[in-house]
């Protein structure tokens, strides 16, 4: 048995729960792939996960978000089980690969602008503003200038930017990223990292990640893990309280992105863990 519980901590009673897991278990053709595993993940974390290959990363992650039902088990989302959770808008998710077909007709800003809308929205008229939050997502990730290109024109590493930018741009509640730089290049995951950064320390976003960048993971979140589960180990920071931005949404992230790009200065600063 496996249980990890990286919430026992003084944060603890601070925040609601985001994401409960509670003694899930899966297998994949009859072949174990983790077993009663639990834990959970509070308003204000950023949670990175690291494990080796077949350590079951990728599949916790699917489970959560629920493209995969678990063998056994249990796993909530804002306090409501996963199979009848509705409200998809409040996580932004952004797979390790995406399935996408090279033949898909959408463009780069249809594909970005996807991520404000459910399917019952997707054909309303688009306002100005709108329109501007979806630059500014582009320019966050320097994509501007393929905003009119088909999706599967791209490649590999620029469409990985396209869907880190869709999930993005609706400001989830929840961010959950599945190895997000993987095939880009180093500046872009600099900025990145300074993006998500920001955004967990001054707005109320809580994240989930699997990452193979060590160097990233234990700069921000520390050098130990503060739970482990058989090849799974978990890296926790706590942002107790939004501090010194006026303004909540998105566009203004990126926005301060862009200046620190321009300006070549910091737009974060990270502190101690707690």
């Amino acid at each position: 048995m496996s249980v990890i519980k990286p919430n026992n901590r003084a944060a603890e009673s601070c925040h609601n729960e985001v994401i409960s897991v509670d003694r899930v278990s899966f297998s994949y053709q009859q072949k174990l792939v983790m077993q009663d595993v639990s834990f959970g993940v509070k308003e204000r974390d950023f949670i990175g996960l690291i494990g080796a290959n077949g350590a079951g990363k990728t599949t916790l992650l699917r489970m959560i978000v629920g493209l995969l039902k678990p063998s056994a088990g249990e796993i909530r989302l804002f306090g409501q089980p996963v199979q009848s959770f509705k409200d998809w808008d409040r996580i932004g998710y952004v797979p390790q690969k995406n399935a996408l077909n090279p033949q898909f007709p959408a463009t780069v800003r249809e594909v970005v602008l996807s991520g404000l809308y459910g399917r019952k929205n997707m054909f309303r008229r688009l306002s100005k503003a709108v329109q501007s939050k979806a630059d500014d997502a582009l320019d966050a990730m320097g994509i501007i200038d393929l905003s009119d290109k088909k999706i599967g024109q791209l490649s590999g590493g620029q469409q990985q930017r396209v869907f880190l930018a869709r999930a993005l741009i609706n400001n989830p509640s929840l961010l959950i990223l599945d190895e997000p730089t993987v095939g880009i290049d180093s500046e872009t995951q600099e900025n990145f990292f300074h993006m998500i950064k920001h955004m967990h320390q001054h707005h109320n976003m809580t994240f989930l990640m699997v990452s193979h960048d060590m160097e990233m993971i234990r700069g921000y979140l520390g050098q130990e893990p503060a739970a482990s589960a058989g090849k799974l180990k978990f890296y926790i920071r706590h942002s107790h309280d939004t501090q010194d931005c006026v303004e909540s949404n998105l566009a203004h992230s990126l926005k301060g992105l862009r200046a620190r790009m321009e300006s070549g200065r910091e737009v974060v600063t990270v502190g101690d863990r707690y």
